[in-house]
């Protein structure tokens, strides 16, 4: 069977032709994502790139599409306590393929209304309480919502106590709602899988026709997803494997685009040794984290801004001074391009930058604690310190000349003792930028996406374990 996937990203869109008989990625075309006018315009103009590849015409049997044009599906959420119901909703946002903006704790002040204002986001996720808990900060940040002007839609995941009173405002301040089951029941307790089955939904509902989708979405033998929903479902495949045919195990992804830095990582992320307890709400078996502020051109200035530039071009053998003119070069015109030798080690540096930072975001942070037993640690987050294989996606990864370099960004650093990150992984790479594809069609056929996966992706390296 012949299949045509689709991934309408902000910047490109990215077809990939796959004969499942073979099976075999028989081709891949790219053109730019044509959302101020019309995407199907930038599909035909990536699909004739891909027949241009492949030398003949390639005619379908399914159409399969995901998409993150125009930010893709931009989301804010609010919970009571940051470190619990403010951090799971975070979590079932991201696990839906959501860019999670920004994410508020307790009440929602004036000034932070005006703020969600100005992100402009496509779906509010309101959370707060335990079920029988607090109710008065979720009924307060309704009331809030309800006076923000914007065509968002709202999931509302708290304390089912509230949530008459909930769908009351919400219902006169004539704000589009659904109710669906607490994202924290109860103390320490997880329950992101019925929010994030709503987000999807609504992103099918609304958010397809608002991003200028419904024409891509008549043809699609799909329902049209986030394209990182769609990576997700591909790491999950890649690390659990089918009945069939086993996975590689645990791993940890990075997608290092112009914008955002995704991280992804599947295993449960238990600690490993004996003297480290875990802290915190559990973490979920399939975790995303989006850092919007780590980006290669569009969040460039904000990662330099996190890096100390000095250290970080002494790395490759630059002046500090060389970096900071490159960012600055790169943040008056985002199509700049790396050209000679130096500019090319800069992007090299700062591209491991941006994955090391996003990973340290990502992975659990350990605490030395003292008692009267002696001393033990605690971990808040995942341990991914015996994960054996990284994985890296995106253009700044799949076009450098060094990957491993980059890569390492990923791995654990003795200066940075405190973040469980991965201590000697093999390195992969998706140079063709089939994950997302691959996870459309882990949907339908899922031995064999498994099977393409293990054959197109490519080793590049193993972490030298440092003595």
């Amino acid at each position: 069977m012949r299949y045509l996937t689709a991934d309408f990203g902000s910047t490109y869109t990215k077809v990939t032709a796959i004969d499942t008989d073979v099976p075999e990625i028989v081709g891949t075309g790219a053109a730019f994502t044509t959302i101020e006018t019309d995407v199907m315009e930038g599909l035909h103009n990536a699909f004739r790139e891909l027949e241009k590849e492949i030398g003949k015409e390639w005619t379908p049997d399914k159409f399969l599409c995901c998409s993150s044009a125009a930010g893709g599906l931009k989301m804010v959420a609010s919970g009571l306590v940051p470190d619990l119901t403010a951090k799971a909703a975070r979590m079932a946002a991201a696990s839906a393929g959501a860019k999670v903006m920004k994410t508020y704790s307790y009440e929602i002040t004036h000034t932070e209304a005006e703020e969600i204002e100005r992100l402009d986001p496509d779906l509010f996720l309101l959370c707060g309480g335990t079920d029988g808990g607090n109710v008065e900060n979720i009924i307060h940040n309704a009331e809030v919502i309800g006076q923000i002007p914007g065509h968002f839609s709202t999931v509302v995941a708290g304390n089912k106590a509230a949530e008459e009173e909930v769908a009351r405002i919400l219902t006169e301040a004539g704000k589009p709602f659904v109710i669906t089951e607490n994202v924290m029941p109860n103390f320490n307790s997880l329950n992101i899988a019925p929010a994030k089955k709503c987000i999807m939904q609504l992103f099918i509902d609304r958010i397809i026709e608002a991003k200028g989708l419904s024409k891509a979405q008549e043809r699609a033998d799909n329902e049209i997803i986030p394209t990182p929903l769609a990576v997700l479902n591909a790491c999950n495949l890649l690390s659990d494997g089918t009945k069939n045919r086993r996975g590689l195990g645990e791993l940890l992804a990075i997608d290092l685009g112009g914008a955002t830095t995704d991280v992804y990582s599947v295993g449960d992320g238990e600690p490993h040794e004996a003297n480290i307890m875990h802290q915190g709400i559990p973490e979920p078996y399939s975790k995303r984290t989006v850092e919007g502020d780590l980006g290669m051109r569009y969040s460039l200035t904000a990662l330099s801004e996190q890096l100390d530039l000095d250290a970080v071009a002494a790395e490759v053998g630059l002046s500090g001074d060389t970096l900071r003119d490159w960012v600055a070069r790169c943040d008056a015109d985002k199509s700049t391009r790396a050209v000679t030798e130096d500019e090319i080690l800069c992007e090299k540096a700062l591209a491991k930058g941006a994955v090391s930072l996003a990973t340290d975001r990502h992975v659990g942070h350990t605490h030395k604690v003292y008692s009267p037993m002696g001393e033990f640690f605690t971990i808040n987050g995942k341990d991914l310190t015996l994960t054996d294989h990284v994985l890296g996606i995106g253009g700044a990864l799949i076009h450098s000349a060094d990957p491993t370099f980059i890569l390492d960004g990923a791995t654990f650093n003795i200066s940075n003792y405190d973040k469980a990150k991965p201590l000697k992984p093999d390195f992969y790479l998706d140079s063709h930028y089939i994950m997302a594809s691959m996870g459309l069609l882990s949907e339908q056929m899922p031995n064999v996406a498994l099977e393409l996966m293990l054959k197109e992706l490519v080793k590049v390296g193993t972490k030298k374990k440092k003595q």
